[in-house]
């Protein structure tokens, strides 16, 4: 005899009270396994990406080298290092990975205004030093800015890592093809864009006070992946994306042909 299943899905929600499906992250290649430029080869520029979406701002006195690499916590297969390889000497300037997240992809924030939306930033991290680390959010204009800091406790040990960030009710927030928001994981940080961390800001921040000056010691390193950047005020697991997938959200970006003929 049949038997008929009757089931009421209607309410249902995610942990962060959104859609069940579609995609959650709005980092593209937050686990760092897309690197068309430069196969894993190091760049040492400033405004060079070393893996596809994260570029270094480096504005220091000291160097560095910046590259994809095969060491990870485990479930992933790729991670941005970061290496100095001179070391700050200087009160001057910036040094750290960022990713430009565009407006679009941020609408539904409605950050600006009442009622924005919280998002959590969840990453997994790893240092040669050990202390407190900074970073930020920034607006397109420069004129908001979340400073935010996080700790390392064990030297040369992937940790995770989430933040939870009440969404900002001030300031112009771009819901096109623009800037929507840029993270910063600060490495360095002149002491004039240093603020506190956990409030909104407005002004220019890149770092947080009393972060970590990584790029002040010759020979650390710092390495990064599994960044992801959600609405809601839990992290959830992060979202690995099936790879083809991945590079195409990239190529709307950087698009690099390959010539296979032989003339």
């Amino acid at each position: 005899m049949p038997v008929t299943i009757s089931e009421d899905i209607t309410g249902v929600a995610s942990i962060n009270s959104g859609q069940i499906g579609g995609r959650r992250n709005v980092i593209i290649n937050g686990a760092m396994v897309v690197d068309q430029r430069n196969a894993g080869a190091a760049v040492t520029a400033h405004a060079a990406y070393p893996v596809d979406r994260w570029s270094i701002s480096d504005t220091v006195n000291g160097t560095f080298s910046a590259q994809q690499v095969s060491d990870t916590p485990v479930g992933f297969s790729s991670s941005l290092k970061v290496t100095i390889t001179s070391a700050q000497t200087a009160n001057t300037g910036n040094l750290a990975p960022i990713q430009v997240i565009e407006g679009y992809n941020l609408a539904d924030l409605g950050w600006g205004a009442a009622g924005a939306k919280t998002v959590t930033l969840s990453f997994w991290v790893r240092s040669s030093l050990t202390g407190t680390f900074g970073g930020s959010l920034r607006n397109s204009g420069s004129s908001r800015s979340y400073p935010f800091t996080y700790t390392i406790s064990v030297a040369d040990t992937w940790e995770n890592k989430a933040i939870t960030i009440a969404g900002d009710t001030s300031g112009t927030w771009l819901t096109t093809n623009g800037i929507g928001v840029s993270v910063r994981f600060s490495l360095y940080a002149v002491a004039s864009s240093l603020q506190s961390a956990g409030t909104w800001y407005a002004g220019s921040a890149t770092g947080a006070t009393g972060q970590t000056q990584l790029a002040s010691t010759n020979g650390a390193t710092f390495y990064i992946t599994g960044v992801q950047f959600e609405k809601g005020s839990t992290a959830t697991d992060f979202e690995h994306g099936i790879y083809g997938n991945e590079l195409a959200l990239c190529q709307r970006y950087y698009y690099q042909t390959v010539y296979g003929g032989s003339d």
